[in-house]
């Protein structure tokens, strides 16, 4: 077994990659997810009070925002948790290295 079967050297420039990927995929998903949930609701609301359904209100005012919030969330912390992975990862390599 060679010698350099450990650990890789991490590459810093695979952080945005992976960071806008996995907020654009967990932004969708919770846009899609506030979204039914919001249209069921605006569904049950428009039966009970007896009045046509607006379903432009689960889009603009539910769903959207809720997207834009998660979306913020998820870069700020995906980010967060891509550096420290890099600079733990980083750091093992140094001490393979040296060892």
């Amino acid at each position: 077994m060679s010698r350099h079967a450990g650990i890789r050297r991490p590459r810093w420039y695979a952080i945005p990659v992976r960071v806008v990927i996995v907020t654009f995929v967990v932004t969708l998903i919770s846009f899609a997810v506030s979204l039914l949930l919001s249209l069921i609701g605006v569904l049950l609301v428009a039966k009970i009070r007896g009045l046509p359904p607006d379903l432009i209100i689960a889009y603009r005012n539910i769903a959207f925002p809720v997207a834009i919030v998660v979306g913020t969330i998820v870069l700020v912390l995906s980010l967060a948790m891509e550096i420290r992975h890099y600079r733990q990862t980083k750091a093992l390599a140094e001490i393979e290295k040296a060892g």
